[in-house]
């Protein structure tokens, strides 16, 4: 054998003798048990498929940096800001949300949005979608609803019933929907949209004060969305459309930009706003809470494995950094404990040891074993805290200023209480802001997907959400209901006063 050569090994580094053949008792004879090499490949093989995300199944990813263009540092002391012209490096993953790893990328669908940045001060996980804003406001509402988008339990099938059931009896969803339905619920590939934190998130400067901060990544090639018909099309002419976009475009060296915006609330506009400024079915609006430029995202280098970086990828909006945290936005309180869970189910409690998850800079904590250790396990270092032998400690420098919370009662509390009940008056805002081919763009595949919805509730499920369309705006409601070829005069008798 040629010298320059690799030799083919087993994953213990011994080398192969026989690559082709089982070895037999005879030419035509049973296979032996001591071909361990054929035990081998046959067992990893059957183990190459980890558990398949629960949602954001299908993705795609890239690394690239975070360029800071503009000086931020009055509303934070994060020091991935602390610098006009710093580069941090970031990997970002795109997905849909509802459909499986083996789903076509072009569905209708919200977009998954989540950014990982290499900060020296630990890794910052932004994880958002390509809208502002979401279908529930509670955690408690997010399985539910993410099984209407999965398939029924008797037909297998996904199902436009289950869906608009559940969107009619939680008008909360309006907003998200109106969205979801227009043209950019079928974004053309994952260049030409835009990216958003969605819920409200905080940041805290030199002097210890508080900010409430949005999170909006405007996509510097353009919006560009399929029409129903072209997204139709290309699901079957190529179900890997997006992948396949964003990986030919950066191997083409043509990098895919965003430009980083901020809206910023102070802790006193939040308390007297005329919303909830934490629900994250409703977007603050520009003329109140102008855009703030920040900087420039660059996606400028394909993973050289998809598995070992993409599919491996885990983001949790738990993961903040010094001068950036949380609100109490319920979605995001609910995802700090559910994300890194999942993580931790998927890919094993030692998941931030994966060279894509890994903090590139600095690691010191007293974990220790479990399935996957890769990092020495701290060698002979303690495993407890405090101890007497090494000399990691705790800043208090990190410490964030307290929440005033003024409340000290806890209860189950109304999310749709009054005062926190306007369901209509944003995508009502929001379709009439549209030009008119973008209306009719929504009102036809609202139609479309409304015609799918069958069975004995059939007439229950339209009404209640031709109702909601109504409040949001008559004319949508109007348009609607005539493309559902619905007796109107019959229809408002039998229409719920109240949902």
């Amino acid at each position: 054998m040629d010298d320059q050569k690799k030799k083919l090994t087993t994953a213990a580094g011994i080398p192969y003798a026989e690559n082709e053949n089982s070895m037999t008792i005879g030419p035509r004879g049973p296979i032996l048990l001591q071909d361990f090499i054929l035990h081998e490949k046959m067992a990893h093989f059957n183990r190459e498929r980890i558990p398949e995300r629960v949602v954001h199944a299908k993705g795609s990813g890239a690394y690239g940096t975070f360029t800071v263009t503009h000086d931020i540092t009055k509303y934070t002391r994060a020091k991935i800001f602390n610098t006009i012209g710093k580069q941090t490096k970031v990997f970002l993953r795109f997905s849909t949300v509802g459909g499986e790893k083996g789903s076509a990328d072009t569905e209708r669908d919200p977009r998954g949005f989540a950014i990982k940045f290499y900060t020296e001060e630990g890794n910052w996980d932004l994880v958002g979608n390509n809208t502002p804003v979401f279908f529930v406001k509670d955690p408690k509402k997010f399985g539910d609803f993410i099984h209407t988008q999965k398939r029924d339990p008797y037909t297998n099938c996904k199902s436009a019933t289950m869906m608009w059931d559940f969107w009619s009896l939680n008008p909360e969803s309006l907003h998200q929907v109106t969205i979801l339905m227009s043209d950019r619920g079928t974004p053309y590939g994952y260049r030409h949209m835009d990216g958003f934190g969605s819920h409200t998130f905080s940041f805290i400067n030199a002097d210890n004060e508080r900010y409430w901060v949005k999170f909006h990544f405007k996509t510097q090639q353009g919006i560009k969305n399929f029409t129903d018909e072209e997204a139709g099309v290309m699901r079957g002419k190529a179900p890997d459309f997006a992948q396949h976009d964003l990986l030919t475009s950066i191997d083409n060296g043509d990098f895919p930009k965003w430009s980083l915006k901020i809206q910023i609330m102070t802790e006193e506009e939040a308390r007297n706003y005329k919303f909830n400024p934490f629900d994250l079915t409703k977007v603050w609006p520009h003329a109140d809470f102008p855009l703030i430029d920040v900087g420039v995202l660059e996606l400028n280098e394909n993973p050289d494995n998809y598995f070992a970086h993409v599919e491996q990828a885990a983001f949790a909006p738990a993961h903040v950094v010094d001068g950036i945290s949380y609100s109490p936005d319920k979605m995001l309180q609910g995802r700090l404990l559910s994300y890194p869970d999942a993580h931790r189910y998927r890919l094993g409690g030692n998941y931030e040891q994966i060279p894509v998850n890994r903090c590139p800079f600095m690691v010191n904590n007293y974990q220790r074993d479990g399935q996957m250790r890769i990092d020495g396990n701290h060698g002979s270092s303690p495993n407890y805290f405090p101890n007497s032998f090494d000399d990691i400690v705790a800043d208090p420098a990190y410490k964030e200023p307290a929440w005033d919370l003024r409340n000290q009662v806890a209860d189950w509390y109304d999310r749709n209480a009054e005062g926190e009940n306007d369901h209509y008056t944003q995508p009502g805002n929001l379709y009439r802001l549209m030009s008119e081919t973008a209306k009719q763009d929504l009102i036809k595949n609202i139609v479309n997907s409304m015609s799918g919805i069958d069975g004995p509730k059939k007439e229950i499920i339209v009404n209640r959400q031709l109702c909601h369309w109504f409040r949001a705006d008559m004319n949508l409601g109007m348009a609607i209901a005539q493309g559902l070829n619905l007796n109107l005069q019959e229809t408002m008798k039998h229409m719920p006063v109240q949902v």
